[in-house]
């Protein structure tokens, strides 16, 4: 665990390539690392190129990135109101319990204050037990009675295709 002070930022483009990195190391942490193929010039290019898509926040030791968490917002119909989801949050292991965690997520909720934000939501996996009661003692509850859905590559790219097909099917008809 360390004991230096720690800083918290928002990222910049120069960030990215180690975001990259640690992207990867959640990966292997979460046994999905196949799934993990973000580069540091895909970050670039979503996050600070004409139409950002997400931003992050950067933890560092010594000038050294140790951690970061990935966020965007969101829009709640029901509150009428945007909200932030966290899409990942990582400490590397010899910095955990230092606080950079709870940091990192005091600044999304500040963020999210600020903003006039409704809430921030994230999801943990099931076994990640030291996440998870990470997040209750911080007060944040689960979702129980919500699944989370999604598609990728050849469904999305499947479902897509009917949106073009009936999309030029009814100018075809005007």
């Amino acid at each position: 665990m360390t004991t230096s002070p720690f800083t918290l930022r928002p990222a910049t483009p120069a960030d990215c390539d180690a975001i990259a990195a640690l992207i990867y190391e959640l990966a292997v942490y979460e046994k999905l690392e196949s799934l993990a193929k973000a580069s540091g010039d895909d970050l670039r290019r979503n996050m600070f190129g004409p139409r950002p898509f997400a931003e992050a926040i950067v933890a560092e030791v010594s000038g050294k990135i140790v951690g970061f968490a990935l966020f965007f917002h969101t829009f709640s119909t029901f509150r009428g109101q945007p909200g932030l989801w966290l899409e990942d949050i990582y400490v590397q292991p010899a910095h955990r319990g230092a606080g950079i965690g709870k940091g990192l997520l005091a600044q999304i909720a500040a963020l999210a204050i600020e903003r006039k934000c409704g809430r921030v939501e994230w999801m943990v996996l099931d076994w990640n037990a030291p996440s998870i009661a990470f997040y209750r003692s911080l007060g944040a509850g689960p979702m129980d009675d919500w699944t989370t859905y999604r598609l990728t590559d050849g469904p999305l790219e499947r479902l897509a295709s009917i949106a073009t097909t009936a999309n030029a099917s009814e100018a075809s008809q005007k």
